[in-house]
């Protein structure tokens, strides 16, 4: 499908261009470029040191992995097949990404699919089933309104009244009711606005575990209103695209390029292991665990929290600031890849399996470009929530995944292998995803600038208004850019000069 140009029309896009061409047209330090040590080359660190390049500075990104992205890592077997980090989704409503996409010139690379949400029918007593909520080529949120009232499978006519009527204070009091909402889970909401259970049951259990792979007893009813205000407003906003392969050779290695052609540099197989602090408290370098130090003008952690937490000075450690963090922690999830010997019925889209286990799924060999496979299916599946089974063995993990995959492809997979047989499978752990986005965490969030006059933050866990995504991550460190430029321009500002006293 066509890449929907709406996405560059919204106001979010605006703000998102606007911010691009100031940090490019940002002034040059007379003294001249800065060097920028950024610790993590995920998307917020390749973000900052993306628009850090653009705004004239000299990053050097310190990634201590052997491979770029992040959450978004991917590697390749002995077979030459990718298994990646996470099922990534790209929304329309991701402004800053759809301008990163733009400014690096690979547009093209996203496939974008129908305009639609697609939930599997298996654990209503439909298995093989699908019900679809199509989004028709309306104005918003008029196209949202009709794809949820043509949809009879999943919610009822009464149900679909007091949903409405529950979300009348978010549509008509805005971002001030959203943000207000951040004390409750979107359990406890769902029954404060007298919305039937059923609602939670058949559409936000999937709906929860897609955003934070947690259920909706654990998360932030913020966070879900956050998307349904983007989705309801932004015409393209809740259409979905597909990486045409994986993110570290198609998204990350652009970025690095893009840094690289300006003078920047991209060092892998680089961990801090810690932070030098000079007599006034302020950053001297960043000590790596092979013994080098590297020292800079200015400094970005763009680190997981669980990691900044635990490589935090202890001089900072008192610090209101970087105290505040302490609740703010990693969610486990396990990303499952499972290559098959046939080819699977199912679509070429992302699919929310409403299963206890599964949070959403999609054929790969159908989505996906560099994956394609017009004779057999690769699946992949994000394991959610993952509390009790991260420390799991991987043929505990795999067993659990069959007898779901039976009960979603009952007349294609069964748990025994008796039909679609596994040529192989590949299990990737990662024991401290992005921010668990509970109740009443909005406050621990610290800004990308700290009171450390050369230290900055970057990272979805840091304020801006995305929270745990893909966008997120390239929001904050953009942000963190901005920062950045705004303190060397307030630096080279004249200073005021007061007056002197005439004595009488």
């Amino acid at each position: 499908f066509p890449f929907p140009r709406g996405v560059f029309e919204t106001g979010p896009a605006n703000e998102a261009r606007e911010l691009s061409q100031s940090l490019a047209a940002a002034p040059r330090p007379p003294e001249g470029r800065k060097r920028v040590a950024i610790a993590g080359a995920g998307l917020a660190g390749l973000s900052c040191a993306k628009y850090l390049a653009d705004a004239g500075y000299e990053p050097l990104l310190l990634e201590g992995r052997d491979v770029l992205g992040g959450k978004v890592a991917a590697w390749q077997d002995e077979d030459g097949d990718w298994y990646e980090t996470g099922l990534h989704i790209f929304f329309g409503a991701y402004p800053n990404m759809m301008r990163l996409f733009r400014e690096l010139g690979i547009e093209d690379r996203l496939q974008w699919k129908t305009h639609s949400m697609i939930f599997a029918m298996a654990s209503q007593g439909r298995p093989g089933e699908f019900s679809r909520f199509d989004f028709p080529d309306l104005p918003a949120p008029w196209n949202g309104l009709v794809a949820i009232l043509r949809n009879n499978d999943m919610l009822t006519w009464p149900e679909k009244i007091r949903f409405g009527l529950g979300l009348l204070p978010a549509i008509v009091l805005g971002q001030s009711y959203v943000e207000q909402q951040d004390k409750l889970t979107v359990t406890e909401w769902m029954r404060k606005q007298n919305v039937p259970d059923r609602v939670n049951d058949e559409v936000f259990i999937a709906m929860a575990k897609a955003l934070n792979f947690i259920d909706p007893d654990d998360l932030s009813m913020q966070v879900v209103l956050i998307a349904l205000n983007r989705f309801l407003q932004e015409k393209d906003g809740s259409k979905m695209a597909f990486l045409d392969g994986a993110p570290p050779e198609r998204l990350c290695k652009p970025i690095v390029r893009a840094v690289e052609a300006q003078g920047g540099e991209v060092r892998l197989n680089a961990r801090i292991k810690d932070i030098d602090l000079a007599e006034d408290g302020s950053v001297a370098g960043f000590n790596l665990t092979s013994g080098e130090r590297v020292e800079a003008d200015l400094y970005v952690s763009a680190m997981p929290v669980d990691i900044l937490k635990l490589l935090l000075p202890e001089p900072w450690q008192g610090m209101q600031f970087f105290s505040k963090m302490e609740r703010l922690e990693g969610v486990p999830v396990i990303n499952i890849h499972i290559w098959f010997d046939r080819k699977l019925t199912t679509v070429d889209h992302l699919l929310f399996s409403r299963s206890p286990l599964l949070s959403v799924y999609a054929d790969m060999s159908t989505t996906c470009k560099e994956y394609y496979d017009p004779e057999k299916s690769m699946l992949e599946l994000v394991f959610a929530p993952a509390q009790d089974w991260i420390g799991r063995s991987e043929e505990d993990i795999m067993e659990a995944t069959m007898q779901e995959l039976e009960r979603l492809f009952p007349t294609e997979v069964k748990a025994d292998g008796s039909l679609a047989q596994v040529r192989k499978y590949k299990i990737v752990k990662t024991p401290r995803s992005v921010y668990k986005t509970t109740p009443d965490l909005e406050p621990c969030r610290p800004t990308q600038k700290t009171p450390i006059s050369n230290f900055f933050l970057a990272g979805d866990f840091t304020k801006q208004r995305y929270l745990a995504s893909m966008e997120g991550a390239v929001y904050s460190g953009k942000l963190c850019a901005n920062e950045i430029v705004q303190a060397a321009e307030g630096a080279a500002a004249p200073q005021a000069v007061a007056p002197e006293k005439v004595l009488a």
